[in-house]
């Protein structure tokens, strides 16, 4: 075997249709296009769902609900990771840029604590949002619950 006698396998190469070459390429006259209307036609382009005048999909579909463009959604932390947290990494403040490094929150990241779990360090820890038992249980072990 040499490079210049490298070919692709028999039969996995196919040579592509040449449309709109005359009667001798075996698809003249309408060139695969069929007869008459929009789609045979030059230029021809639909619009995006457009299902040829039949009532399309997205249009047949009810729609129910709605979205609230205002609301806001926080990224939960519970007060057992908190936990976790501090015990793992020995520190006493737990605020946006510690979650941040360690990779509990991204830099857009709205936090709320939550309140499931024990916390038995004093801790000061500070979020956008906390809940009323993850506040109590915070203020209850002699930390600081701040929100941003």
């Amino acid at each position: 075997m040499k490079l210049h006698e490298l070919k692709p396998a028999a039969g996995s190469i196919k040579t592509n249709k040449r449309l709109g070459r005359g009667a001798g390429s075996g698809m003249g006259g309408t060139s695969t296009r069929g007869h008459k209307g929009a789609k045979s036609r030059s230029g021809y382009k639909s619009k995006r769902g457009f299902e040829g005048g039949q009532m399309p999909l997205q249009r047949r579909i009810p729609k129910f609900g709605f979205k609230n463009p205002f609301k806001v959604e926080y990224k939960p932390i519970n007060l057992d990771t908190i936990a976790e947290m501090a015990e793992q990494f020995s520190v006493q403040v737990i605020d946006m840029a510690f979650l941040q490094q360690h990779g509990f929150a991204a830099k857009k990241d709205l936090i709320k604590v939550l309140g499931r779990g024990e916390l038995k360090a004093k801790l000061s820890v500070t979020a956008h949002a906390f809940s009323k038992s993850a506040k109590e249980a915070i203020e209850k072990s002699g930390g600081t619950a701040t929100t941003l």
